[in-house]
């Protein structure tokens, strides 16, 4: 799992804000981003954010811009909303090749030429991406680099498992610092190539769609947060983490039944136990892991208040709240809040 993100996407995202005159140091500061992303030269200047600092600017500029893309394209005109609505059409989907092609006619619809995905499925590869990328003769930019990425991790996340890149294709020439670019796909990158496009199996294409509208609501309240943070095993048979991904981190309305989670993974309920015990687990302890992986997640949010975080985690009494954390981390509520807020302000 990796929380850090490079501070050249938050400069990509506040040059977005900039150029449309707003003044991004509010946004900073609400973000808890405490050094200029731009003065490189700043002893307090960091090479990386948090996830969760990277968030709160990604969602503070998506507010002003109203740009749901997850800022990387230049689309022009962008309904606003574009993307959540997106995200309600395909959450029906049976399959992920499904909601991959209905997510590409979405964008057709709705976005302008630059900003439309592009999909096409053969017996080997699926291929999802932009076309007609105009940037031949110029490096690959983070930005660039980065709007595939979550693609590839929203897809990921809309299945609950990692899908596995065969190759990434840029229109642009190889930039300055490949390895970065190489460690965020785990995979062959390709440049000066027609198009930026993924490749993967198209077996995934296969793979059920297993979120709820509760669990979607949650994704878009911190998004890309629970993209930035998703884990790396793209073995593809690991049932636990998808049944992880559909309890979420949201149990102010409680948790998602056996039942229901076996229904959406088409198994009978029977067979779902044995085969998480088979992966060395129960549901019991899934919940738990996701309760304690969602009290992390909240804690590193300073607007909510210790005592709300222990009501969004479905706990009716805060002091049950502080056990239950002082057990699973051996520290209280506060003192790891206290040590999040020592690490960011560390330099990288």
């Amino acid at each position: 799992m990796s929380d850090r993100v490079p501070t050249q996407f938050v400069r990509s995202l506040l040059k977005m804000a900039g150029e449309k005159g707003y003044d991004f140091s509010t946004i900073l500061t609400d973000s808890g981003v405490d050094f200029d992303p731009f003065d490189e030269s700043s002893s307090a200047y960091r090479a990386e954010v948090s996830a969760m600092q990277y968030s709160r600017v990604y969602q503070h500029v998506l507010l002003l811009l109203q740009d749901e893309t997850f800022g990387t394209k230049n689309v022009g005109t962008v309904t606003p909303g574009g993307f959540r609505m997106m995200c309600y059409c395909i959450l029906s989907c049976e399959n992920l090749g499904q909601a991959i092609t209905r997510a590409s006619e979405f964008y057709r619809t709705f976005f302008e030429e630059r900003g439309q995905l592009y999909a096409n499925f053969t017996e080997q590869y699926a291929r999802v991406g932009y076309c007609r990328v105009d940037n031949a003769g110029n490096r690959v930019a983070a930005a660039d680099a980065y709007g595939l990425s979550m693609w590839h991790r929203f897809f990921s996340w809309l299945c609950g498992r990692v899908i596995d890149l065969k190759r990434v294709d840029f229109s642009g020439s190889a930039p300055h610092k490949l390895e970065k670019y190489e460690a965020l796909f785990g995979c062959p990158l390709n440049f000066n190539q027609p198009n930026d496009l993924l490749y993967f199996n198209s077996e995934c294409l296969a793979w059920p769609v297993v979120h709820t509208e509760h669990s979607l609501r949650e994704f878009l309240r911190t998004a890309p947060y629970q993209l930035l943070i998703m884990e790396k095993d793209t073995s593809g048979n690991n049932l636990s983490a998808q049944v992880k991904a559909m309890i979420g981190h949201d149990f102010s309305e409680g948790f998602p039944s056996f039942e229901a989670i076996s229904t959406a993974l088409n198994v009978s309920a029977p067979t779902l136990r044995r085969r998480l015990k088979r992966e060395g687990t129960t549901f019991q302890q899934l919940k738990d892991n996701c309760r304690r992986d969602a009290a992390m997640l909240y804690l590193d949010r300073p607007e909510k208040t210790i005592n709300e975080v222990a009501f969004q985690l479905g706990f009716t009494d805060p002091s049950a709240f502080h056990r239950s954390f002082k057990k699973w981390m051996g520290q209280t509520p506060g003192q790891y809040r206290a040590r999040l807020s020592a690490d960011q302000a560390r330099p990288s």
